[in-house]
C-alpha cells in the first residue's frame, strides 16, 4: 500500500524512482561485490575461477530480494544478508571468497556512489532541458517589453527576454555546480573496517583502485569506515540550490498570473478544473507545487549535514537518515525539474495586460529618463533628481498624467520642450542594452552550453 507521495507516484518519475528501488539497490551492491572479486583475482588473492563464478552469480537473476530479506529478518544485518545470499548461490568453493577483506560500507558507500552518479545524469539532463526552454523564451521574447518591478513596485520597463535570459544563466550555473558536486560524490571506497585496508592486505590500495576503475568511480585519498559525508551534503546543497532557482522562477510566474497583473499564466487544459467550488478559477497549481516541493528539498540539507558528525571512525546515525534524505531529495528535485519544463513550455502571455500595466502609472515609470534628459541639458544630477521628484509627487497627488505634470513644472518646461517630454514617455524606447544582453546569452549558449535553439 502506498504511503508517501513518492510511493503513490504522485511526485515521482519512473526513470528516477527506479534507481532508488530496493531491487536496484541490491543490484548495485552485487555489482560492487563482483568488482571486488575481480580485483582480488587480478592481484592473485582470489582464484580467477572463483571470481568468475562470483561475477556470474552477482545479479538479481540468482540473488533475489525476497531471499535477502528473509535472511535479514533472521540475522538483523542487511549487507550480511546480501553476502550470505550471494554465497549460497555460488557453486564450488567460490562462495568462500565473497566479500573478502571488505566491510559493509565498502559495499554500501560504493553502491551509493553509483546510484548518485546515475541520478546526477538524469538531474543534469532535466536541468539542461529547463535551461533550454528558458533560452527559447529569451530568444523569442527578446523585444517583448514589460513592466520591471523592484520592491513589488513599478520601476522601469524591461523585457521578458531579459527576464528569461537571467533565469537561463542561473540554471546553467546550477548545472555547473552539479558537475562539480559529481566529482566529489561519485567516489567509492574499499578500505575496510576503520579505513586501514588491513583486511585487504598489502595490495589494498591496488584492489581499491581496480574496483573503482571497474565501476567507473573515483577513489578517495583516505577514509575511515565510511566516505566522509561532506561529499553527500555538498550534493544536497547543490540540489537545494537548483530547487531554490525553480522556486524563484515559479514564484514570479505565480505573481504574474495574479488577477490584477495577468501578464503570464500557466496553460490550462480543456477539461482542467481550477476549484471544486468556484468554476471560474484557473489557479497556478503546478507552479505552486514546484514551490512547495522546492522547500521540501531545502529542508533535507540540514539532516545530511548532521550525517557528517559521526563518532570516532563511524557510527550508524547517518544510515537511517540517508535512506530517507538522499532518495527523497533526488526524486523530488527531478520531479519538479521535469514539471518545470512542462509548465514553461505552456506559458501563456497576455499581451493586452502587459501593455496595460506599462501605462498604469500614467508615465511615472519614465522618471529616470526625464532626469537624465535634464542632466544632458546641463542640470546637475542631484538637481535634476529633485526637479523630477517634485513633478512626480505632483502627478501622484493629483492622479494626473506624468507628462502633463512635467509640462506644468516651470523649471522643467524651460529646459525640455513638449515634444521632448512626450517622446520620453515611450517605454519601448528606453531599454538600454537589454536586447544586446539577451543576444550575448544566446550566443554563448549556442557556443558553449549545447543549446540548439
Amino acid at each position: 500500500m502506498a504511503v508517501t507521495a513518492i510511493d503513490s507516484g504522485r511526485y515521482a518519475r519512473r526513470e528516477m524512482a527506479s534507481i532508488w528501488e530496493e531491487e536496484r539497490k541490491l543490484d548495485y551492491e552485487l555489482r560492487v561485490e563482483a568488482a571486488l572479486a575481480r580485483a582480488h583475482a587480478k592481484v592473485g588473492s582470489v582464484p580467477k575461477p572463483a571470481a568468475d563464478e562470483i561475477s556470474r552469480k552477482a545479479t538479481s537473476k540468482y540473488v533475489v530480494l525476497e531471499r535477502v530479506k528473509k535472511i535479514e529478518a533472521e540475522i538483523g544485518h542487511d549487507v550480511m544478508a546480501m553476502v550470505m545470499a550471494l554465497t549460497e548461490v555460488c557453486e564450488g568453493d567460490a562462495g568462500r571468497y565473497v566479500h573478502v577483506g571488505a566491510t559493509s560500507n565498502d559495499i554500501t558507500d560504493t553502491a551509493l556512489a553509483m546510484r548518485l552518479r546515475d541520478s546526477i545524469q538524469l538531474l543534469r539532463r532535466a536541468a539542461a532541458e529547463v535551461r533550454d526552454v528558458l533560452l527559447d523564451h529569451a530568444r523569442q521574447k527578446k523585444d517583448l517589453v514589460c513592466m520591471g518591478r523592484t520592491h513589488g513596485q513599478h520601476a522601469l520597463p524591461t523585457t521578458f527576454g531579459l527576464k528569461f535570459a537571467l533565469w537561463a544563466c542561473e540554471m546553467q550555473r546550477n548545472i555547473e555546480r552539479l558537475d562539480e558536486a559529481s566529482k566529489r560524490v561519485c567516489v567509492g571506497k574499499m578500505t575496510g573496517a576503520v579505513g586501514t585496508q588491513a583486511g585487504l592486505g598489502p595490495k589494498g590500495l591496488v584492489i581499491q583502485s581496480l574496483v573503482m576503475k571497474d565501476l567507473g568511480l573515483g577513489e578517495p585519498l583516505v577514509t575511515n569506515q565510511v566516505l566522509q559525508r561532506d561529499r553527500h551534503s555538498d550534493y544536497l546543497f547543490c540540489l537545494a540550490q537548483i530547487a531554490t532557482t525553480l522556486e524563484k522562477i515559479f514564484t514570479e510566474v505565480r505573481n504574474l498570473q495574479r488577477t490584477e497583473i495577468d501578464e503570464v499564466s500557466e496553460g490550462f487544459g480543456e477539461k482542467q478544473v481550477g476549484s471544486s467550488t468556484m468554476p471560474s478559477k484557473r489557479n497556478p497549481v503546478r507552479s505552486e507545487r514546484i514551490c512547495g516541493l522546492a522547500r521540501t528539498v531545502r529542508a533535507l540539507v540540514e539532516p545530511e549535514l548532521l550525517c557528517n558528525l559521526l563518532w570516532h571512525e563511524r557510527d550508524l546515525t547517518n544510515s537511517s537518515c540517508e535512506r530517507v534524505v538522499l532518495p527523497e531529495a533526488t526524486m523530488y528535485l527531478y520531479y519538479i525539474l521535469c514539471l518545470a519544463s512542462e509548465v514553461l513550455r505552456g506559458l501563456v502571455f497576455n499581451l493586452k495586460s502587459i501593455e496595460r500595466n506599462l501605462g498604469i502609472t500614467k508615465g511615472l515609470i519614465m522618471a529616470e529618463r526625464v532626469m537624465l534628459l535634464l542632466v544632458d541639458k546641463g542640470v546637475g544630477r542631484q538637481g535634476a533628481h529633485s526637479m523630477v521628484r517634485r513633478a512626480s509627487m505632483s502627478a501622484i497627488s493629483r492622479d494626473s498624467i506624468f507628462a502633463e505634470a512635467l509640462e506644468g513644472d516651470e523649471g522643467i518646461s524651460k529646459l525640455l520642450t513638449r515634444k521632448e517630454i512626450r517622446a520620453a514617455m515611450d517605454p519601448k524606447t528606453y531599454l538600454g542594452t537589454a536586447e544586446e544582453q539577451v543576444g550575448r546569452v544566446i550566443a554563448l549558449a549556442r557556443k558553449s552550453w549545447g543549446y540548439g535553439g
